[in-house]
């Protein structure tokens, strides 16, 4: 595996995309009357992230060949994210969620064309100038043949000398801790870059802090612990690296994850030191938390 940071190259993030319905202003969905119809998935709001960052951002999935999905790839293009290599599947949809702000998300996207990705779908994939390929633990939940599929992209990019970054993102509704655990503790062992949730890792793997997450994860060459609202840790060769959160009045913490690592390997991609990958993260992520979007256009920063 790659052991440096590279800089410059593309960003190509790799994962399911659906149509996303939140309440146009932060209130619950049964009681609002104005809803806008987004892109939303955790990949490609990183790919959107570093793309609003001024990098070059590709996004690759399969998305129905319905108003849904070409609406999703169009929004996904106007955020500057590269989506030429995107499948448009004739025989299956495209997902569909809801934000419900305050109560989660309601999510559609059982038979969805995503989770109808196979190993075949590699073909499609080109790695020219691509430095990080982005990919996440939801892929491997969606079915079978998906997690068939983010096997053989992790193993061609590694092939290639690609950096390879993984977000642990465990979906419950899709699969369970105990269910979850092995399969995802493998895949990040295989990725340069790892992201978890210090309470997700609990979870998955009853580990206490961000100390005993990195004990489990020693060869990992980048492991980034969040500690939600508190702070991020940032495991590498160089050292450990602690960096806290801004302080904002959240409207909707979905997204948040997704913008703290397209912060991160933003900062990355410039070959900045781990600590301002880190403080990137959190910026990123801060101006999500005021939003009911997952994704931030520069043009409109609070």
């Amino acid at each position: 595996m790659p052991h440096s940071a590279p800089v410059g190259g593309a960003l190509l993030a790799i994962g399911e995309t659906m149509a996303m319905v939140a309440p146009v202003r932060p209130e619950p969905l049964v009681l609002a009357a104005d809803f806008r119809v987004d892109a939303g998935g955790a990949e490609s709001n990183v790919a959107a992230h570093v793309a609003s960052s001024g990098h070059s951002a590709r996004w690759f999935s399969r998305l129905g060949d319905d108003p849904l999905g070409h609406r999703i790839a169009r929004q996904l293009a106007m955020r500057g994210v590269d989506v030429s290599r995107v499948v448009f599947d004739p025989r299956h949809p495209t997902g569909v969620y809801f934000k419900d702000p305050g109560h989660g998300v309601r999510y559609y996207r059982a038979g969805s064309a995503a989770a109808h990705l196979g190993p075949g779908d590699v073909d499609a994939i080109a790695l020219d100038d691509v430095a990080i390929v982005h990919v996440s633990g939801i892929t491997a939940a969606l079915s079978r043949s998906a997690a068939d599929f983010l096997d053989t992209v992790i193993e061609r990019a590694r092939s290639a000398g690609v950096t390879v970054s993984f977000d642990v993102n465990h979906r419950a509704r899709l699969w369970d801790a105990a269910t979850a655990a092995e399969p995802l503790a493998r895949l990040a062992g295989l990725a340069d870059i790892v992201f978890v949730g210090r309470d997700e890792a609990e979870m998955l793997w009853g580990t206490a802090d961000s100390a005993a997450v990195r004990a489990l994860f020693p060869e990992v060459c980048e492991l980034i612990v969040k500690d939600g609202e508190h702070s991020a840790t940032g495991f590498a060769a160089s050292g450990t690296f602690f960096e806290p959160a801004l302080r904002v009045d959240v409207i909707e913490a979905v997204g948040a994850g997704d913008a703290f690592a397209g912060g991160y390997l933003a900062a990355r991609l410039e070959g900045a030191p781990i600590g301002e990958r880190l403080r990137r993260g959190h910026d990123r992520a801060a101006l999500t938390l005021q939003t009911t979007s997952d994704s931030v256009d520069e043009r409109n920063r609070p």
